[in-house]
């Protein structure tokens, strides 16, 4: 993983920051794992625009990702570490002994040429699925599910990674990246290692027309817009627009959402930090 500073030959280029790709072994995608993606531009069926601010983007594939690694006890080898344009972690391509062929969440480490595999009874090494009652105890995860066969849910994206603290009956605790402590079935799998692309928080962008690429319109600030649009509209002059709120009036920065009679709250061992 490593990062490179552009020379400032442009102005869009003064600030910009791009990833060195040194992990990245091909730039051809598997083209039977390749699924059509198609853009809404934020609009419904009716055409009715439902999502502000989306829209324009290049065009994209979809890389159809295995989350649930259910060809449990079958080896298979890294045949190439890639870019997928959809998600911010790279992507590994496995080649299945039996000739199948499938593409996962790259783990930091994982390397061509390695064998991977998933089930019960496996070696806890990087790039592994294995349910979480086999993982010892302090391993950091990612790619872990909340249901048993569900598929990866959770600590998915770059440099994302979970922790297991501890086993208690058929629950196991799992320190979260948002930092809370979650119980989960001891029976759902998880996969060793951190996710790959750890340097994407490091990325900058450059210009705003790089974000225009991504698809993303520009943002309207709720300070600027008229009281009829937003709760923080209006004023005279440049006035900071009252307490900070959501376009329905929901309190931000701070004030909780969750619902106290949320069925799942008795898994909570420990809130996420505020």
């Amino acid at each position: 993983m490593s990062v490179r500073k552009l020379k400032p030959i442009t102005p869009g280029q003064r600030f910009r920051v791009v990833n060195g790709f040194d992990a990245i072994t091909t730039d051809k995608p598997e083209k039977s794992l390749l699924a059509p993606n198609k853009k809404s531009g934020g609009r419904n069926s009716q055409g009715k625009m439902t999502m502000r601010y989306l829209g324009g983007g290049h065009k994209r594939k979809y890389r159809i990702i295995d989350f649930k690694r259910n060809k449990a006890g079958i080896p298979a080898e890294v045949k190439s570490i890639e870019y997928d344009p959809n998600r911010t972690a790279f992507i590994a391509l496995l080649n299945y002994q039996d000739g199948e062929k499938r593409y996962i969440i790259a783990q930091n480490g994982l390397k061509v040429g390695q064998t991977v595999v998933s089930g019960e009874n496996v070696a806890p090494e990087i790039g592994n699925a294995m349910p979480l009652s086999q993982i010892p105890l302090g391993t950091i995860i990612s790619c872990v599910e909340l249901r048993p066969g569900q598929g990866a849910v959770m600590a998915r994206s770059a440099g994302a990674f979970a922790q297991l603290m501890a086993r208690d009956g058929k629950f196991a605790s799992i320190k979260l990246p948002s930092g809370e402590t979650r119980l989960i079935l001891a029976n759902c799998l998880a996969t060793v290692g951190v996710v790959s692309n750890s340097d994407h928080q490091l990325l900058v962008s450059g210009k705003a027309g790089r974000t225009r690429w991504l698809g993303r319109r520009p943002r309207t600030r709720p300070v600027v817009m008229n009281p009829v649009d937003h709760p923080m509209g209006g004023g005279e002059g440049k006035s900071s627009g009252g307490h900070p709120r959501s376009r329905n009036g929901i309190p931000a920065k701070g004030y909780r959402t969750r619902s106290k009679k949320n069925a799942s709250n008795k898994y909570i061992v420990e809130r996420r930090k505020k």
